[in-house]
């Protein structure tokens, strides 16, 4: 199954438009990061091996207007507006179909212990369980690419606002694995207290 994401209904496009290429320091190992001067929200970004992936801060208050917006329960909001929160897009930037499996993806945080990233499959069935048919919001589990094709959605985790993690994505081109760690990723900071 090839995916085409060029008019998804998505939450990260109006973000993409107020990131602003800003440096803020050097690159780690091919991941570059930058600082949208307005918002002071970071995004981290790698090209290599086939794949294109950005990783975009989101705050807690962007996930519960978003949520809110559609009629979602609050505790459909808070259960993703209190994780650390990245906007994901994933490209191939390949010139043959790539895959990538969420399950295989991993992240460290300062305890330096390999966890898990909660799948969107895993969402579903915690949001269906609460009666909540809402599906479009999370990075999709497993999807293979066309050359050219790209997918966006957030990836979360159970670490609190402003911690630092490094994660670890795996993807395949034509049965060849490929992995990255993506150092550094700093989660978006917790509201400030009104």
């Amino acid at each position: 199954m090839f995916i085409q994401r060029t008019n998804c209904r998505c939450i990260l496009l109006p973000m993409l438009v107020l990131i602003v290429s800003a440096s803020v320091g050097a690159e780690s190992g091919g991941v570059v990061s930058t600082k949208d001067p307005a918002t002071g929200l970071l995004s981290w970004k790698y090209e290599g091996d086939g794949l294109g992936i950005e990783l975009l801060q989101v705050p807690p208050d962007f996930i519960r207007a978003s949520y809110s917006a559609r009629d979602l329960p609050a505790t459909v909001s808070e259960a993703v507006a209190t994780r650390c929160v990245f906007g994901t897009i994933v490209r191939n930037i390949s010139e043959k179909p790539l895959q990538y499996r969420v399950q295989d993806w991993r992240y460290k945080a300062a305890d330096g212990v390999e966890k898990p990233i909660k799948t969107k499959s895993e969402w579903l069935e915690e949001w269906h369980g609460m009666g909540v048919r809402f599906s479009w919001s999370i990075l999709a589990d497993d999807s293979v690419f066309a050359v050219g094709d790209w997918i966006q959605g957030f990836t979360t985790m159970p670490e609190p606002h402003g911690s630092v993690v490094n994660l670890r994505v795996v993807w395949s081109i034509e049965g060849v694995r490929y992995e990255k760690w993506l150092p550094n990723l700093q989660c978006a900071p917790a509201p400030a207290a009104g």
